[in-house]
């Protein structure tokens, strides 16, 4: 990609059930039309973070959107909003589904996408990423951020989260890159080696790859957790695989 400039903006989208909910739009400028990533944010919340990860992507020459998934708690900061997330039990799986098929279904009304739509998540969002992948229509590709709970692990299932994510892997439909570290606690590596086994169960098309010496979110540049060396190749395994798999 020959870089043009940039664009990113809060836009309003149809959620779940039509709610309508804020997103956060990021797009390259110039040349196209362009492939398409939901950027699924991790359990802080639609926060700096996430928007930064989502104008990376967008400078990488994909148009990107990061829909708010905790809107409707109303709180001040993306803190609060999380908190009382976790007070209700969780995101409910049906209700992020929803919001995540409707920033889908936003992106492919734009002009300069070419029509292809991947999905990204970390931590909370990597777990919901997997579930997307496997049971939303119309995801060309999908990049699982060492989310927990896709398999049971120490987790249990709750109202909100009533199934784990491994369960639906029949359904894939799409590549599926995972990126874990090795000191991570959750996805532990038995996690994932699970996760794994029932990919190659199904004969799903997918690649993982584990760091040694990263442990839980280890892109986040703005913690303790950050590590350069797996934040890097994870990166380039990232763009890589949506510029092979989304054009």
């Amino acid at each position: 990609m020959s870089y043009q400039g940039m664009m990113a903006e809060t836009v309003l989208i149809k959620g779940h059930e039509g709610d309508m909910i804020d997103a956060y739009l990021a797009r390259p400028l110039g040349g196209g039309p362009h492939g398409g990533v939901v950027l699924i944010h991790h359990m802080p919340g639609w926060d700096d973070a996430s928007k930064e990860m989502a104008r990376k992507l967008a400078y990488n020459g994909f148009v990107t959107i990061s829909p708010n998934l905790h809107f409707r708690e109303g709180k001040a900061t993306p803190q609060e909003n999380s908190a009382s997330i976790r007070e209700k039990g969780g995101m409910p799986d049906v209700r992020t589904m929803g919001d995540v098929g409707g920033a889908m279904a936003y992106l492919r009304t734009l002009p300069y996408l070419n029509g292809k739509v991947g999905l990204i998540g970390f931590c909370s969002g990597g777990r919901q990423t997997y579930l997307g992948a496997c049971t939303l229509e119309g995801v060309n590709a999908a990049v699982d951020c060492w989310g927990g709970g896709v398999t049971q692990g120490n987790d249990q299932l709750t109202p909100a989260m009533p199934a784990w994510p491994v369960d639906f892997t029949d359904g894939l439909n799409c590549p599926l890159l995972g990126l874990f570290g090795n000191d991570d606690p959750r996805p532990s590596p038995a996690d994932v080696d699970e996760t794994e086994e029932a990919l190659k169960k199904h004969g799903k098309d997918y690649e993982f790859h584990r760091y040694d010496g990263a442990g839980h979110g280890f892109f986040a540049v703005d913690r303790p957790s950050y590590n350069v060396e797996a934040a890097v190749d994870g990166w380039e395994k990232v763009l890589a695989f949506f510029g092979k798999n989304l054009g």
